[in-house]
C-alpha cells in the first residue's frame, strides 16, 4: 500500500494566508484600541498600523516572550515550587515567608484545607 505525502504546495499557501490574517487582525486590534484609550486618557498621540504592529512585538518581547515555553511551562513551574514548599519544615516556612512577604509568620491554612 502506497502512503499519501501531505500537499506542502496546497497546505503552505493556506498557512501564509493564516499567519498574515493573524498579524493583520492583531495589529488592527492593538491600533484600535490604543487610538480609542490613550488620546482620551493620556492625552497621547493616535498611532498607525506600523506603529501598532511595533508595539504589540515591543510587549510580546517584554511581557510575554514568543510562546518559549508556554503555559505548560508555568504548571511546571508552580508544581516546583508546591513541592519544595511541601518539603520544607515549618521553620524554614516561616522564614520563607518572613523575607518574602514580611510577615511574622505563616498564613494558616483554612479548617479543612491543607495538609
Amino acid at each position: 500500500m502506497m502512503m499519501r505525502r501531505p500537499r506542502w504546495y496546497l497546505i503552505a499557501p493556506l498557512g501564509l494566508m493564516g499567519i498574515a490574517l493573524f498579524i493583520f487582525i492583531g495589529g488592527s486590534a492593538v491600533q484600535l484600541l490604543w487610538n480609542w484609550l490613550a488620546p482620551a486618557l493620556l492625552g497621547l498621540k493616535a498611532i498607525t498600523f506600523w506603529q501598532a504592529l511595533g508595539l504589540l512585538v515591543l510587549c510580546r518581547m517584554l511581557f510575554g516572550g514568543f510562546g518559549m515555553g508556554g503555559p505548560r511551562h508555568r504548571a511546571d513551574w508552580g508544581h516546583r515550587m508546591r513541592e519544595r514548599f511541601h518539603h520544607m519544615t515549618p521553620e524554614q516556612r516561616d522564614a520563607f515567608f518572613r523575607s518574602t512577604f514580611g510577615v511574622d509568620e505563616m498564613p494558616k491554612p483554612a479548617p479543612g484545607q491543607g495538609d
